[in-house]
């Protein structure tokens, strides 16, 4: 066996002019990681020379994925790149394996200068899918536009990186493994680790797990349905949710990680989870629950397939915090959303005195507030929800915080929520989604609503649809200045703000791999008209927000891809 130090090689290469990461890191289609030359390897070079050379040598770097198509392939060649960019130690999940929440948990943990999470979240998977390489700094969240404008720029004008070619890691065994690196005075440590225990340890110290071991396996037991849509959450779930807390193995589904995630798109909404939504519908759980690719994500369903909007789930944790003991510790120190959700958690903040802060899309603008120990829970609309334990979304901690509010008032998820409009009036929210329209039709859609609405007499316009009658009070595109480090982020979706408070909202996302997704938000308050079906209530704002975008006719679509 050859024991002589593992060669560091330089490599020449050639930039490419189209990796920017979006607000998730880099997403493009599997196919042109693998066709395109060293396409791979130049965004990993430009993420490790973005850090400084200094923090680098002999750091810790965390690298975990949820499983996709060419997880393995790209974490070994992170691997090989690290040890010769100088880094001392690879903190890795089981089999190339670990939610995005727990890779945020175990950067905090040991202290590491960042973490590269593979994944393309919600995004189909397989060898016809998508894949994601996102960087997450010192703080376990995402890197902020400063890092992500630095890698860009790297990545346009790069001409080698450095490899060490014959580093092979085992990825399946548990452990240490040391490599000796030519001109390398100390080894460099690959340490892979169980994907689940840190993360699991955490939230051992954030919820009562005993009161929620007496819900979900007690003589008085609720009955549940988590689906993992094959997704990375499937070992957390069988592990935390069933062997720890005592739900029977068949309240879990889709546990296993699948590279194509079983040929299905990992979306947990009532479009993509459509088979967690029928098998509620009969009444025999109490509880239901789906989780994305990477598990940052979730839907909460009640009984009958109650469905739960992401806003309203955070403005009703919000205001029913104290059931979780972390909270009773910490205290609560704001509340924070993302501009399109709608404004249910401002009510709660403003009846509990508690500061609000409505922030562009982008978990990022979240942790720094946190970080500053201005922020303990937010939500974004996209189903996302999550507190100061860490610096991403965490969808297991959100159906944690949720099992912890039914033990505490016993009441099932459709009542809490309907007390919760009794108290604070309802606002009622949809989102549409166009996927995969023409990039230069959406802009130029965009582009010309801007022009529409910051003109001086869009404001006071009048719209009416049927009985109903809405006036512009304030148009504009957002644009938020962090209270934190006083940075500025501009373009952050166009808005018309109506008099009687209610929203209309244009964006163009950032989280696919191919075309452009534009999103229409809707979210109109009320306070008496509280049960009534959300698409019809909505419905006279939606036909206003077609007919100032003309959005079908611009776009030739008919219809929205996804709606919820």
């Amino acid at each position: 066996m050859d024991n002589s130090p593992l060669q560091v090689l330089t490599v020449p290469t050639a930039p490419y002019s189209d990796q920017r990461p979006g607000t998730n890191g880099l997403r493009k289609k599997v196919y042109v990681f693998q066709s395109r030359r060293n396409y791979l390897h130049n965004f990993i070079q430009s993420i490790f020379s973005s850090i400084d050379l200094r923090d680098r040598q002999g750091s810790t770097v965390v690298v975990g994925g949820d499983g996709r198509f060419f997880n393995r392939t790209a974490t070994e060649v992170i691997v090989q790149m690290a040890a010769a960019n100088g880094v001392g130690r690879m903190i890795i999940g089981h089999h190339g394996i670990m939610s995005t929440p727990a890779i945020s948990c175990v950067i905090r943990k040991y202290k590491a200068i960042g973490g590269i999470i593979l994944t393309a979240s919600h995004n189909p998977g397989g060898p016809d899918g998508d894949f994601g390489i996102k960087f997450n700094t010192a703080n376990g969240g995402p890197a902020k536009e400063a890092v992500t404008n630095k890698i860009f720029q790297i990545s346009r004008t790069i001409e080698e990186f450095a490899i060490c070619p014959g580093l092979q890691v085992d990825l399946t065994t548990l452990g240490k493994q040391m490599f000796d690196l030519e001109n390398k005075f100390k080894p460099f440590t690959v340490e892979i680790v169980d994907s689940v225990e840190s993360y699991a340890n955490l939230l051992r110290n954030i919820f009562d797990f005993a009161a929620l071991k007496e819900l979900l396996s007690g003589e008085d037991h609720i009955k549940i349905r988590l689906d993992a849509m094959h997704g990375v959450v499937g070992p957390y779930v069988s592990r935390i949710l069933c062997e720890e807390l005592g739900c029977p193995a068949n309240s879990a589904i889709n546990c296993v990680p699948l590279e194509d995630f079983g040929g299905q798109h990992p979306d947990p909404n009532l479009t993509y989870a459509a088979d967690l939504v029928d098998s509620m519908r009969d009444g025999q759980y109490d509880f239901g629950a789906a989780f994305d690719g990477d598990g940052d994500r979730n839907m909460i369903l009640g009984k009958h397939g109650f469905f739960l909007t992401p806003p309203d789930s955070v403005a009703v944790i919000a205001d029913n915090i104290f059931c979780i003991p972390y909270f009773q510790h910490t205290g609560v120190r704001g509340f924070a959303r993302s501009m399109p959700t709608s404004a249910a958690l401002d009510r709660v903040a403003k009846a509990t005195k508690i500061e609000l802060y409505e922030t562009p899309t982008g978990w990022k603008f979240f942790g720094n507030l946190m970080d500053a120990g201005r922020l303990s829970l937010c939500g974004e609309e996209s189903f996302g929800t999550g507190g100061d334990h860490i610096r991403e979304k965490d969808g297991l901690w959100a159906v944690l915080a949720w099992l912890s509010i039914l033990a505490a008032r016993r009441q099932s998820v459709e009542d809490i929520l309907k007390d919760h409009w009794l108290k604070y009036g309802r606002n009622y929210f949809t989102r549409y989604d166009y996927e995969n329209v023409d990039i230069d039709a959406a802009c130029e859609m965009m582009e010309d609503l801007e022009i529409m609405i910051a003109d001086k007499s869009f404001v006071k316009q009048r719209f009416a649809v049927e009985d109903k009658i809405y006036q512009v009070e304030k148009a504009d595109n957002f644009e938020y200045t962090d209270p934190v480090d006083g940075s500025i982020s501009r373009n952050q979706g166009l808005r018309i703000i109506f008099s009687d408070g209610s929203r209309i909202i244009y964006r163009l996302s950032g989280t696919g791999s191919t075309g452009a997704t534009v999103r229409i938000y809707i979210d109109s308050y009320e306070k008496e008209q509280i049960f009534e079906d959300s698409q019809v209530m909505l419905a006279p704002l939606a036909t206003i927000a077609l007919k100032i975008s003309q959005l079908h006719h611009r776009t030739g679509r008919s219809g929205p891809s996804v709606i919820t």
